[in-house]
């Protein structure tokens, strides 16, 4: 393949309820205008992102693009990963956002904006980035995550966010947010080990991030960085539902860590063990389970070359 054909857009065309479909006619003007060589192929199942991604390694391209929302990026970034794992050549990453969260892509210093997202392409500033690895739920065998995953509370509130069709983005986080307050308000006895640390206690959350925001809105890590090798961990304990209300208002302007049911930390390994109920689980906002017991992450250094905006 020559290197003037040298992007793969993979576009999600049910991400931000249809909004995916409806931008392909966008995205080809837009990256023509550019005078990038491309080909656009689009999903029609669950995981067909991810083989595609890994596809397009064998293929040789040398950007792979993920057009739709966390969830496409999380695929693309999978399939990334199972290609690298494989020996294959390892194409750059894109990312144009057509979702309803967008989160990876903000916290990675990518636009919005599905026009800039192009200029963002065309102009193929890179860097490397952190990629974590979760395994337990309903993968046992393990799965890639960029931006974050999320315990208790948060994987609940992501759950409740899928069911509202009438709204999109943070207004359908923050109404799920609510919601989950007289659904899940009973923290779990958990064990969380890392390092040589271990903590046993009711927790209402564990938000363990490589990016920043989670939920179109929510600054789980607001000094997250997702190339120091480490995981940004945010542990919620129980608190009672008007403190919930309270903590929801500081998650928003990333000023939870002065709560004193809030504690941070800092690591590249942790577990997370159920010693009593369960532990629903996302990870960049795709299920990893709904009453999972155990939970293994890590975190792998600087693995994907990202195309990002050097101005975010």
């Amino acid at each position: 393949m020559s290197e003037k054909l040298s992007y793969k857009i993979i576009v999600n065309p049910v991400s931000g309820r249809g909004k995916g479909a409806d931008s392909v006619l966008q995205i080809e003007a837009l990256l023509n205008t550019h005078g990038l060589n491309f080909e656009i192929v689009s999903t029609k199942r669950p995981w067909q992102a991810a083989e595609l991604a890994q596809e397009a390694a064998a293929e040789g391209f040398a950007v792979v693009v993920a057009a739709g929302g966390d969830g496409t990026a999380n695929e693309v970034i999978n399939g990334l990963m199972a290609a690298k794992v494989a020996g294959s050549h390892l194409p750059a990453m894109g990312v144009l956002s057509v979702g309803r969260g967008n989160d990876f892509a903000f916290s990675m210093g990518i636009p919005t904006d599905l026009e800039a997202g192009c200029h963002t392409l065309a102009s193929d500033h890179r860097r490397a980035i952190d990629v974590g690895w979760v395994r337990g739920g309903l993968f046992p065998q393990g799965r890639y995550f960029g931006n974050g995953v999320g315990i208790g509370f948060d994987a609940v509130v992501g759950f409740e966010a899928l069911k509202l069709k009438r709204l999109h983005g943070f207004p359908s986080y923050l109404v799920a947010a609510l919601k989950t307050i007289f659904l899940y308000f009973q923290a779990p006895q958990v064990q969380i080990a890392f390092d040589d640390e271990v903590l046993e206690l009711p927790a209402l959350m564990v938000s363990i991030m490589n990016g920043r925001r989670m939920g179109g809105g929510f600054m789980m890590a607001p000094e997250g960085r997702f190339d120091d090798g480490l995981m940004d961990v945010c542990i919620a304990r129980q608190v009672s539902r008007p403190q919930i209300f309270a903590l929801i208002a500081r998650f928003m302007q990333g000023t939870q860590d002065e709560h004193p049911a809030i504690q941070r930390v800092l690591t590249r390994e942790l577990q997370v063990t159920a010693l009593q109920s369960v532990l629903p689980a996302h990870a960049d906002g795709e299920t990893l389970c709904t009453d999972g017991t155990e939970l293994s992450l890590e975190l792998l250094p600087r693995q994907i070359e990202l195309i990002f905006d050097p101005k975010k």
